[in-house]
């Protein structure tokens, strides 16, 4: 594999699941790890991505802002956020996740509705706080400087003392037969707290997700009482999901 073959896979790779390992993508196109390393080290100069700690995440994860050129398939997130919407009532107690899709429903919740919102997203907490009606409840804990969420064991402690009406959650990787999983431990772990905590749990998730999966499980799809792409829910890449008790919108 060329050079610039190599590198757009890795491009891709971290555009969509916004944080790629090295140890993984090396594996994936069978290559050496100080391969990979010195081609992150090569975009991050670029500022294609930016390499972090035995990896590298998209340069719309890392930003704080609330809607930029560099946030892959912006418009299919919109489109979801958009439907997510729709699912908000007045005076409901929500979890938002972290990552760019929950990003653009926090950035499009209506000014006028009241909403108790809690979530481990820094990035999150700064767009709801904007909105009078909104009360924003940041959940604390140890930081994640890449993913700029709250995450450890006091985290998950306080997440296990709120009843959410719903939670709007982000995943890695999701897959009919395998649910949904990560490559990073910590997060599964405040993932599965949020599931545990919630009534109802929304999964927000652009297409190219779907039927993909990794290390760590969250749990299984049924665990999800909601899915929500941009695609329309009679398409033909959700028929192994709409086999399960899910709502696809």
């Amino acid at each position: 594999m060329l050079k610039e073959e190599r590198q757009q896979t890795i491009l891709s790779e971290v555009d969509l699941h916004n944080r790629i390992l090295i140890t993984d993508i090396a594996e994936a196109l069978d290559v050496s790890i100080d391969t990979i390393r010195r081609d992150v080290k090569e975009l991050d100069a670029e500022n294609k991505l930016r390499k972090v700690h035995g990896g590298a995440i998209s340069m719309g994860y890392m930003t704080n802002s609330a809607r930029n050129t560099n946030i892959y398939k912006l418009d299919d997130k919109a489109a979801i956020a958009t439907k997510a919407v729709g699912m908000l009532r007045d005076g409901a107690v929500i979890f938002l996740d972290g990552g760019t899709t929950c990003m653009e429903l926090a950035r499009i919740i209506p000014e006028n509705l009241n909403l108790t919102c809690f979530t481990i997203s820094l990035p999150v907490a700064m767009e709801l706080s904007h909105k009078a009606n909104i009360n924003v409840i940041s959940i604390g804990g140890q930081i994640s400087k890449e993913a700029q969420i709250a995450i450890g064991a006091n985290a998950i402690h306080h997440i296990s003392e709120i009843r959410f009406d719903y939670s709007f959650i982000g995943t890695g990787y999701v897959d009919a037969t395998f649910g949904l999983t990560e490559f990073d431990w910590d997060i599964v772990q405040i993932k599965k707290a949020v599931i545990k905590a919630s009534k109802k749990t929304v999964l927000l998730s652009i297409s190219e997700k779907l039927n993909s999966q990794h290390r760590y499980k969250t749990c299984d799809i049924n665990s999800i009482n909601t899915m929500i792409t941009e695609l329309t829910p009679d398409n033909l890449l959700l028929k192994a999901f709409r086999n399960h008790d899910i709502k696809i919108l």
